[in-house]
């Protein structure tokens, strides 16, 4: 959608959100537009098959919303969106995300995750160091994973990633995001460029993507289908709820100082199988089965190609400098995300239907 705002002074920051209308993305955006009013807030997604504007619906028609279905690899189209809103701040969450995707075709994680953050990076070089006014005031926070640092022995509880933890990368997914994020660090030191990086958990929450375990084995409890954990189920992730994940993301973009680095986890250290358990006995508490009705669907499935087996976040850095904590625990931010997709069926519906693509077209391609 082409949107001409030639008015782009009378906003107080004119930020770009790639990936906005993604999981994580899409409650960023809804958080940015309800919260700065003052704030142009452009959403720029390629509507690859994760994305969904019908994510961000409730904040579309706001008049501090824009939306451009754009390439993150197109210079031409980020240049001329720089040029177009005078933008003074990239969020890039924008990328690949699924380990099993990255295996079968690593090449569209490259070209993504890399040339897509690079395409960014320079386009916003270009267009900020052409202002009177320099790098100053702007702001590229690239948002990254944990996985970038590889994996964690399960028989070491107290060993977590911090910031400065090595980069070993184990899939191509994570390479990928390892890559993008050399490259952010490269543009801080070479030109220095205004930069910043926060590596995230594991993420939950409402409007997430059903390839993903969560959604996923919600919906597949409810139609009493089969839950594939891989292996024994003793992987460990740690797991954030989607919402303190934005807030995080909403502070560093404010408050951090150029070339910072943050890790953000929600200190819920969770095995997949302790994990498909709880969620089993959650999902049938509130539909009304018996407590543990579901346990025979869970069926295990030979481990995956580079399965890390531990993944765990320090986030004490965050939280002594600008002090985020999570607002939720893992128990609670569960009992919402499954309660609101029973609530949201037909979304789930619209994307296992594939419905969900006729979205755009309504809202968007027939105005």
């Amino acid at each position: 959608m082409e949107m001409n705002d030639t008015m782009a002074a009378q906003w107080a920051r004119r930020i770009i959100v790639t990936g906005g209308a993604g999981f994580i993305g899409s409650h960023l955006v809804r958080r940015l537009v309800q919260r700065y009013p003052q704030y142009l807030i452009i959403n720029v997604d390629a509507l690859t098959y994760c994305g969904n504007v019908a994510n961000v619906a409730d904040v579309a028609n706001e008049p501090n919303y824009r939306f451009h279905r754009v390439d993150i690899t197109d210079y031409e189209a980020i240049s001329g969106l720089m040029r177009q809103y005078d933008v003074d701040g990239i969020i890039h969450l924008a990328a690949e995300s699924h380990v099993d995707r990255s295996i079968a075709d690593p090449f569209i994680f490259a070209k993504t995750n890399v040339l897509g953050t690079l395409t960014l990076l320079q386009a916003a070089k270009d267009h900020w160091s052409t202002s009177p006014a320099g790098f100053a005031d702007k702001r590229f926070h690239h948002v990254s994973t944990d996985e970038v640092f590889g994996a964690l022995p399960l028989d070491q509880p107290e060993l977590m990633f911090s910031e400065t933890t090595p980069y070993a990368p184990h899939s191509p997914y994570s390479a990928s995001k390892a890559s993008s994020d050399h490259f952010v660090r490269a543009f801080a030191d070479t030109y220095g460029f205004p930069a910043v990086i926060t590596n995230c958990s594991n993420n939950y929450g409402p409007y997430q993507f059903p390839e993903k375990l969560i959604p996923l084995f919600i919906n597949n409890i409810v139609e009493r289908r089969p839950l594939p954990v891989y292996g024994q189920g003793l992987n460990v992730r740690d797991w954030l709820y989607v919402g303190d994940h934005v807030a995080a993301i909403d502070l560093v973009f404010h408050q951090a100082a150029n070339g910072a680095s943050y890790n953000i986890g929600g200190f819920n250290q969770w095995s997949n199988i302790d994990l498909v358990r709880a969620l089993i006995a959650e999902v049938d508490r509130q539909i009304g089965r018996e407590p543990g009705a579901d346990l025979d669907l869970i069926t295990y499935v030979t481990d995956r190609a580079g399965h890390d087996l531990r993944y765990a976040i320090d986030s004490s850095r965050i939280s002594r400098e600008l002090g985020w904590k999570p607002s939720l625990t893992f128990e609670e931010g569960l009992r919402i995300t499954v309660q609101w997709y029973l609530a949201h069926k037909d979304w789930m519906e619209s994307i296992t239907s594939g419905a969900y693509r006729e979205y755009y077209k309504q809202m968007y391609e027939n105005r």
